[in-house]
């Protein structure tokens, strides 16, 4: 009776860490990181997960490819490769607004399939505001289909999002398994987008000709600030990204890829500078890895590994598979829309590190790993995709919204919802689609 009793009280000790952990992300009361380190150190101290057992819980796979790819994309946008890209494409639409918004789409797009979604958009946002200012055209269309892409190119890569991390890692997938299984619908997604922006705003897109050659006076060379920088970063960013697709032949895991590329690209960018100017320059690189997400992930993992150990997730997904009636089918559109609507709501990332030990609990009913690998592209789809559901749904949205109010250009809540609730719902129903075709037909 003891033995029971101590595993309820633990049970629901971890149940009640995660709930307030939900309510403080949400509120935003206090800072992520803190909330999750505070939380999952009470766990350990009273005893709910062990010191041992929370070592285990920590992804450090997860945790290596997050700072890698920070380390390098730091110090690649020094370079200002990606600012010259976005001015690039806009000349050769000639300057046409509806040739920029499809370009600025397009563009976001890829990028945040290789860069981290919030990267994107601090890159992408103020050309795009400075375009839409020469051209005197209305930026709104602009910003929105900044934040979308962002999060609709994310999806299509490993990298992408964090949530494909998570789920990459914990799997064990490969580069080349998330662009096989998830590009193609994130194209289709992609074009659907494009589509309705344009057909929308189209018509309401018009620029004068001396505004367009405004645009095009602009010197897109003039956004590179160092070519030898740019060179060494396009050859480091290409050899990790080899690396991610021939990982699994070599068995290799794609955080220790990115380690080592971002030291690579770290010697490569102090190399023979004088001992105090490379110690500074490297500081400066390690400053804006951002630390917050590494230590909120960290301390996630142990709060998310306590419920694990207390039997909770097993509990969860033995209740997941009873509602769907062992049905892979129904299994994949309950993920699906669940993780859809729940990421829309709060942080996808604490919902994808729950839900990732709950369905790895079910796998067994629903016939194994390789079996049940459509509900986990469905858990990605659902998270990555629902982040365009709310001005809050992702980290790259507060950071557009953030950007456009301090330029006098507020995208307000609810004026948002009117654009992305039919595009949330318009990419979730495309990937359900895709998924049914794929895997159902």
């Amino acid at each position: 009776m003891l033995n029971e009793l101590t595993f309820f009280s633990a049970q629901t000790t971890a149940l009640l860490a995660m709930g307030v952990c939900y309510l403080l992300l949400f509120t935003e009361l206090l800072n992520r990181a803190v909330v999750t380190i505070m939380l999952a150190s009470g766990l350990m101290m009273i005893g709910t997960i062990s010191y041992e057992e929370a070592l285990i819980a920590i992804d450090f796979n997860t945790l290596s490819l997050l700072t890698g790819m920070m380390i390098i994309i730091s110090i690649a946008e020094r370079s200002g490769m990606f600012q010259y890209v976005a001015v690039w494409g806009t000349k050769k639409v000639h300057a046409n607004p509806v040739g920029i918004l499809i370009v600025l789409g397009c563009v976001t797009a890829v990028f945040s399939a290789f860069l981290d979604n919030v990267t994107t958009v601090l890159l992408i946002v103020p050309v795009s505001l400075q375009i839409t200012q020469k051209l005197e055209v209305n930026p709104y269309p602009y910003l929105l289909i900044n934040i979308f892409a962002s999060n609709i190119g994310g999806t299509a890569t490993l990298i992408g999002d964090p949530p494909n991390i998570l789920i990459g890692s914990a799997l064990n997938l490969s580069f080349t398994d998330f662009i096989c299984n998830l590009a193609p619908v994130v194209i289709i997604i992609m074009i659907a987008l494009i589509w309705l922006f344009v057909h929308f705003w189209g018509p309401t897109m018009k620029a004068s000709e001396a505004n367009r050659k405004l645009v095009m006076s602009i010197n897109e060379k003039d956004a590179i600030t160092d070519f030898k920088l740019l060179w060494q970063s396009l050859i480091v960013l290409a050899c990790v990204i080899s690396g991610f697709i021939i990982a699994e032949e070599f068995g290799m895991e794609n955080g220790f890829i990115a380690l080592a590329g971002a030291a690579v690209m770290l010697l490569l960018y102090t190399f023979n500078l004088p001992h105090l100017e490379s110690n500074g320059k490297v500081e400066d690189v390690l400053n804006h890895v951002d630390w917050i997400t590494i230590f909120f992930f960290t301390g996630l993992f142990i709060i998310v590994g306590a419920l694990e150990v207390t039997g909770f997730l097993v509990e969860v997904g033995n209740y997941l598979v009873e509602i769907t009636e062992g049905s892979l089918q129904k299994s994949v559109f309950a993920i699906l829309g669940v993780s859809a609507v729940f990421s829309a709501m709060v942080d996808n990332i604490p919902f994808v590190a729950t839900m990732i030990p709950t369905l790895k609990t079910m796998e067994e009913s629903l016939g194994g790993r390789e079996a049940m690998m459509p509900v986990w592209w469905a858990l990605s789809l659902g998270a990555c995709l629902g982040g365009n559901g709310t001005l809050i749904g992702a980290s790259a949205n507060v950071i557009v919204a953030g950007i456009a109010a301090r330029e006098k250009r507020p995208i307000k809540f609810l004026r948002f919802m009117i654009w992305s609730i039919p595009v949330m719902v318009m990419s979730v129903l495309i990937a359900a689609v895709f998924l049914y075709c794929k895997y159902f037909l």
